[in-house]
């Protein structure tokens, strides 16, 4: 029913008052607006116009968070997983190539769900052009890329909603973590250790294996890194690509960042001093397994200086030692009256030594906790409508994978680097520098 709709000569006309009347009976939960507009929050007026960019695997996770939006908008370069999901939303409009996708002048929010190095891209264009934007993660590939985003949004942070895709934040175990760190249950915080034990080898590209399927959009796919000749060995979700430099950053991007939001949470960081990192020989076309990456923090106004420590692969596997739960990702807070372990769903805290006291500790009560977020997606699309404010912005999360792919600059170059925040330079490295960003295929810009 629409309150706005004139009385016809064959109908007799609802007063204002009986369908006030017929709403509340219903509990439908309307509001009539002075305009006589419906609104409520699934509304026609109060309705996100969302963009699907990416509509298979990860993508399928948010079907359920816009299903009472209107989804505009499908696009993937994979036409049968456009085919998919226009059978769960058949009014959008259909596309290959989400530049063109972003010209559609009704959307107003987007959700990126593609391949690792087309999310920086997409984001920005995105921002670009005023629309809110849910971006899984890694936000970037690069240090470049983070830091352009990042500075896009801020302009705008007063009219858009972002959130990166680690979803994992909306664990309870998450705010319980930061409460005992900001309280005190480690005493003044010196060191935090964070590690995956994730170990997915592989040796460099693969080769070729003939043509792609004829609803594979491969070149789309390839997108901004360079050509390599199709093998359907890329293809079957995350962990079939994004170990390659060209693709992604292998774990930092992938369960790194997961993890180090367990660890950023607690500490307030914004970026590091230094970076310095160690691990297996160096593969031109393959990230790193095994790594150890460590970066100084300055202080903050509620702590000293820190040093921040990254763990992957088998050296995750033999920091998951230091948790008495052996999370096989996990975090671990040393300060100089105990430490905090803490995995994705518990924690334990303990005495630095063997039967030492934690009498300086008491647990905030229940009525102080930090209250729980809700759902993690919804969370994203009530702030789209609202006050825009989301846990894991893209100044939060810039901030963490801009740490976090500084340290494979400096496993690239075997030394630790220092770092000027500000400028987005390393001030001791030329040769650290050139590997802050990449270049693209002609046809592709970052600000678009």
């Amino acid at each position: 029913m629409n309150a706005s709709r004139q009385p016809t000569t064959d109908r007799p006309s609802i007063t204002r008052r009986q369908l006030l009347q017929s709403s509340m009976a219903t509990g439908a939960g309307l509001t009539i607006l002075p305009s006589g507009v419906l609104a409520g929050p699934n509304a026609p007026s109060n309705k996100l116009n969302v963009a699907l960019i990416g509509t298979g695997g990860r993508a399928r996770a948010h079907f359920n968070c816009v299903k009472n939006e209107n989804v505009v908008a499908l696009c993937d370069v994979n036409e049968h997983n456009l085919a998919k999901a226009a059978e769960t939303f058949p009014d959008a409009k259909h596309y290959v190539d989400w530049r063109k996708c972003l010209e559609q002048k009704d959307i107003n929010a987007v959700i990126c769900s593609t391949t690792d190095h087309t999310h920086a891209f997409i984001a920005n264009w995105a921002l670009n052009r005023d629309m809110h934007v849910y971006c899984e993660k890694p936000l970037a590939n690069t240090v470049e890329e983070a830091r352009v985003v990042r500075a896009n949004w801020l302009t705008k942070k007063d009219k858009l909603a972002t959130q990166v895709g680690t979803q994992r934040h909306a664990h309870p175990n998450f705010d319980r973590v930061r409460e005992m760190i900001l309280d005190g249950a480690v005493g003044t915080l010196k060191h935090v250790h964070a590690w995956g034990n994730r170990e997915l080898r592989r040796p460099g590209y693969l080769p070729p294996a003939g043509d792609p399927p004829a609803h594979l959009h491969y070149d789309l796919w390839i997108g901004p890194s360079p050509m390599h000749p199709y093998n359907p060995g890329y293809f079957g979700g995350c962990l079939a690509w994004n170990m390659y430099w060209d693709f992604g950053s292998g774990q930092i991007g992938d369960m790194g960042s997961h993890t180090m939001d367990l660890a950023w949470y607690g500490i307030d960081a914004t970026l590091p001093t230094t970076a310095e990192a160690f691990g297996e020989e160096f593969n031109p076309e393959v990230t790193p397994v095994d790594m150890t990456a460590t970066f100084e923090h300055p202080a903050n106004d509620w702590r000293p200086p820190i040093k921040l420590t990254w763990y992957q692969g088998a050296h995750g596997n033999q920091a998951k030692k230091m948790d008495p739960y052996g999370n096989g990702h996990g975090a671990l807070f040393v300060g100089d009256k105990g430490k905090l372990a803490a995995g994705f769903g518990n924690h334990k805290l303990m005495p630095l030594e063997e039967g030492g006291s934690l009498d300086h500790y008491t647990p905030r009560p229940e009525s102080e906790r930090i209250p729980h977020m809700g759902g993690f997606q919804q969370q994203w699309v009530n702030a789209c409508k609202g006050d825009l404010k989301c846990a894991c912005d893209f100044k939060y999360s810039g901030d963490a994978i801009e740490q976090m792919l500084l340290g494979l600059v400096a496993y690239q170059v075997g030394e630790k680097i220092e770092y000027d925040g500000k400028t987005g330079r390393v001030t001791n490295c030329d040769e650290a520098n050139a590997l802050l960003s990449r270049e693209y295929r002609p046809g592709w810009v970052l600000d678009g």
